[in-house]
């Protein structure tokens, strides 16, 4: 049978075939435009895996915790942090005084938390006020490059090399000063160079990205590229460095307080009642226990926190 002859019979075949045999199935619903889940932003589903992390989750419940207590705990006791009664002179733990007395009589869970104010002010405002001096201070040097980026970066290798130990005493020295402004303002004067180091050398990598090109092509500002699209751009690494310095600036200034050269009554500081409490140790080691195992557990949570946030803030295991 010739080729001619098979087109034929070919044809004949289909034209016998019923019509509803053709029939286009599944378009008509548009089914294939379906989204097969629901559009997840980058911070919902940051949290999604912070939350399976149960370690950081855990640690973010007691720094909650931890902050409530801080601000309610002296008024829950009934009793003034500075209130001194000499028939309750080093009392151990009992239900009038949950964590017992010092040496004047002075309720210790009222101090315990009243100090927590101090010790936890300083290290969140420290580390959000090094950051955010760091990160402009980073960001203008990576976006300028060249001499601007070699001057400043010695400027800051300059103040990394000096002990910020000489920097307090040389500021109390001259303001003749223990308080708590004091203290930041010495924590603080060299602590935004580690954070300046960490987002210069982000940034230089997104200085090449298209967007920022973008930006200096229609002749936005340096300042503005660098706020606009620079800085938010890093935001994720500059809150695990925040996280992380905060542990620091309270044990810079648990440190500063127990040496002598922090926080100096009638104010108060979790160092400063341990500071306090050292004389007695041998006789009253309950005094030295609650600040030293507030620092323990406030430096330990915000560490962990710190580390859930840098897994759930990379980009890279984003699923």
């Amino acid at each position: 049978m010739s080729t001619e002859e098979n087109k034929v019979t070919s044809a004949t075949e289909w034209e016998d075939i019923p019509a509803e045999k053709f029939q286009i199935i599944g378009t008509d619903d548009f089914s294939g435009d379906i989204i097969a889940r629901p559009k997840v932003g980058y911070w919902a589903d940051a949290w999604r895996r912070f939350r399976e992390n149960k370690i950081a989750l855990v640690a973010l419940i007691i720094l909650v915790v931890m902050v409530i207590m801080v601000i309610f705990g002296p008024a829950i006791s009934g009793y003034n942090f500075e209130q001194m009664d000499t028939s309750a002179i080093n009392q151990t733990p009992n239900a009038q005084h949950w964590f017992g007395t010092d040496s004047l009589g002075r309720d210790l869970f009222a101090r315990v938390w009243q100090a927590g104010r101090v010790s936890l002010a300083i290290g969140i405002v420290g580390a959000v006020v090094a950051s955010v001096v760091g990160s402009i201070y980073g960001g203008i040097a990576s976006y300028f490059g060249g001499i601007v980026d070699d001057i400043m970066m010695r400027i800051v290798e300059v103040l990394l090399s000096i002990p910020y130990l000489i920097i307090v005493i040389l500021i109390s020295v001259v303001t003749d000063s223990k308080s708590m402004g004091t203290m930041m303002l010495a924590l603080t004067l060299t602590g935004w160079c580690g954070i300046a180091r960490l987002v210069r050398g982000q940034m230089l990598q997104l200085k090449s990205q298209e967007y920022v090109l973008a930006a200096n092509a229609l002749g936005v500002s340096p300042f503005k590229t660098i706020m606009r699209h620079m800085i938010p751009n890093t935001i994720g690494i500059i809150i695990v460095a925040i996280t992380f310095d905060i542990p620091g600036y309270i044990f810079s200034e648990a440190f500063l307080s127990y040496i002598g050269l922090g926080i100096q009554p009638p104010d108060t500081s979790w160092g400063a009642l341990a500071s306090a409490a050292q004389q007695n140790f041998m006789f009253y080691p309950y005094q030295l226990f609650f600040p030293s195992i507030m620092i323990a557990l406030t430096m330990l949570s915000f560490t962990l926190l710190g580390d859930g946030l840098r897994d759930a803030l990379d980009p890279k295991l984003r699923k």
